[in-house]
């Protein structure tokens, strides 16, 4: 065990909401309502309400666990706990690949985002996407008060514009285009519900940092219900303008709905005000991963399911500033893949995709597991099992990179599992 000090208790319920937004609140709520619009038109509004009531139970379930024993590592230790040290070690894994893989993709979004309101070549593009990761990394090295901070102080800024916006957008909105309802059918809703799943991922996020709340007990179901609610109606309210005034049918407004509707109060500075607010809505979103998924590898060294030398705090900040440098860089290899293989963005979101659902899976299983003492709470873990496994199929041949994760992490979970027997034998002869 390292002797390094304890991380620090400092997120109190404020914190928690802004973690929770951050995580699930990405760049999905710029492009995803247009998308789903001229999937499903008007109807789309009952899949976006579908899935933000059906994400309560994602969020509890996770919510319930890390209240009932907060822990560093968030599923990790629930897995570790619930099915042994080796389903422990798969899970920290996949969550390292997830990070390592998601971060560059999403950031890439954002440095497209750029391209279209300034001249970038396809190396500064790139560049762009590294400065994205790298200033995720300078904050969180920095230690979880600084991050926090950042973190409140962003997201608070982004809901205001999208909320600021959506308003100002209300005078377009014609009760005619609401008809007809179904112009596709009812099972286009179904269609349109499984491509905007990926929108409410995340809120397994902030249980990596359980053992930083002041009082998890209290705060993170409280948290839970807040954020819920808070990104239920921005993305129910942005879906409403978006298929009311209709932008999602013409011109830009069906790639982006959210950048003609900000065209509408800012003019020709709309281009450079959608850049800016995907910049740092992908940045909030790199930040809050970051932190989240540093605590898991921190530990999981600590248990010996990834590498010792990643178990170290800063004596000053109390980071994970190994864990943090590892993510870092390994990500850095990551752009660098991307960019040398010409890897396309809808490949490069569909294999975290694929790793966060098998990690959804897996967490969802052990709140089965762990939660017995409630019904409700085995209820609500349960339909977040069945809801992961109905979509998990979809990411098709792309979830390679998940099972070959699964069979490193299993290799070294046995490699590790050895070693730690035949220290503990040296040490019973020694004595």
């Amino acid at each position: 065990m390292s002797s390094a000090p304890a991380l620090r208790k400092v997120i109190t319920l404020r914190y928690a909401v802004a973690l929770y937004v951050s995580s699930v609140l990405g760049p999905s709520i710029l492009v995803m309502p247009g998308l789903a619009a001229k999937i499903a038109g008007p109807a789309s509004l009952i899949a976006w309400v579908g899935l933000s009531l059906a994400s309560f139970p994602f969020a509890y379930t996770f919510a319930s666990l890390s209240s009932r024993r907060p822990e560093s590592g968030g599923v990790y230790s629930f897995t570790k706990e619930a099915f042994g040290f080796h389903a422990g070690v798969v899970t920290s894994w996949l969550f390292a690949f997830w990070f390592v893989t998601g971060a560059p993709a999403v950031t890439l979004i954002a440095a497209s985002y750029l391209g279209y309101a300034f001249p970038l070549s396809r190396p500064e593009t790139f560049l762009a996407a590294v400065a994205i990761i790298a200033s995720a990394f300078a904050v969180n090295i920095r230690g979880i008060v600084v991050s926090s901070k950042v973190q409140l102080a962003v997201i608070v800024s982004i809901v205001a514009l999208l909320v600021a916006t959506t308003f100002s957008s209300l005078n377009k909105v014609h009760f005619t285009n609401f008809s007809p309802f179904f112009p596709d059918g009812v099972l286009a809703v179904g269609t349109a519900a499984s491509l905007i799943f990926w929108s409410y991922l995340g809120y397994e996020n902030v249980s990596n940092v359980a053992d930083e709340f002041e009082n998890p007990k209290r705060d993170f179901v409280r948290s839970i219900v807040l954020s819920v609610l808070v990104i239920g109606a921005l993305f129910v309210s942005v879906s409403f303008v978006t298929i009311g005034t209709r932008v999602y049918a013409v011109g830009a407004g069906s790639v982006a709905p959210f950048a003609a509707m900000l065209s509408n109060v800012l003019g020709s500075y709309a281009a450079v005000a959608i850049a800016i607010l995907t910049v740092f809505i992908i940045f909030n979103v790199g930040n809050v991963y970051m932190t989240g998924m540093s605590r898991v590898v921190y530990a999981a060294s600590r248990d010996g399911a990834m590498p010792r030398l990643l178990d170290r705090l800063d004596p000053k900040t109390r980071a994970p500033a190994r864990a943090l440098i590892a993510l870092f860089l390994s990500a850095m290899v990551s752009l660098v893949v991307y960019y040398f293989l010409n890897v396309d963005l809808e490949t490069a979101l569909l294999i975290p995709s694929g790793t966060a659902i098998i990690v959804y899976v897996i967490g969802s299983s052990a709140g089965i597991k762990l939660l017995r003492d409630s019904r409700t709470k085995v209820l609500f873990a349960g339909i977040s099992l069945a809801i992961s496994l109905a979509i998990l199929p979809f990411v098709g041949v792309l979830l390679g990179g998940s099972l070959v994760t699964v069979l490193v992490a299993l290799l070294y979970g046995a490699y590790s599992k050895n070693k730690r027997g035949k220290e503990l034998k040296v040490a019973l002869k020694k004595e």
